[in-house]
């Protein structure tokens, strides 16, 4: 079967099969650029709070303090927030023109960190929870709250490698 490319050439398509794989992959692919970007953007209205907290304290906002979830002071917290915007950005922007090229052990490795990540901060939550005593760094709601954020993020762009790395074995989007 022949098929028309994007600049008028013509593709040869093995079977029906492989048109159905890559429509089902193009609409799949978009869901997860979707969530990637709801999730920076939560993120980045996160790091934007704090910021007009710690400069501004504007009393619509929580207390900077309810931000801060450790001890690590605010400069280093706000360019280390920073750089994970940038490496999120850049996951995104390349998840959703098509630059990001699925890579199946990416995957497994962002899987394994973000799921490690999600349990950990699951896990903070339940000591916060349970020991009204515990650590204030246990009952910081506003950082746990981004740190779920953060290690969903991470299983969503291990999603999409994973998910676009099975069409791709199959021969259906490369």
């Amino acid at each position: 079967m022949m098929a028309q490319g994007k600049g008028g050439e013509s593709q040869q398509l093995k079977s029906n099969d492989q048109l159905l794989i890559k429509e089902s992959s193009v609409e799949k692919l978009p869901i997860h650029a979707a969530l990637l970007w709801t999730l920076w953007i939560l993120f980045l209205l996160r790091v934007a709070s704090q910021a007009i907290q710690y400069w501004l304290s504007l009393p619509f906002l929580p207390s900077f303090d309810a931000f801060q979830g450790s001890s690590m002071g605010y400069p280093l917290l706000l360019s280390i927030q920073l750089l994970i915007l940038a490496f999120m950005m850049r996951a995104v922007w390349r998840a959703t023109t098509g630059e990001l090229v699925p890579d199946h052990r990416w995957g497994v490795t962002l899987a394994w960190f973000g799921g490690v990540y999600m349990t950990g901060s699951l896990l903070r939550i339940v000591v916060g929870w349970a020991m009204p005593d515990a650590a204030a760094w246990f009952r910081a709601w506003i950082p746990v709250f981004f740190h779920l954020v953060l290690a969903t993020f991470l299983l969503t762009l291990a999603a999409f490698h994973l998910r676009a790395g099975e069409l791709t074995s199959k021969g259906s989007i490369r």
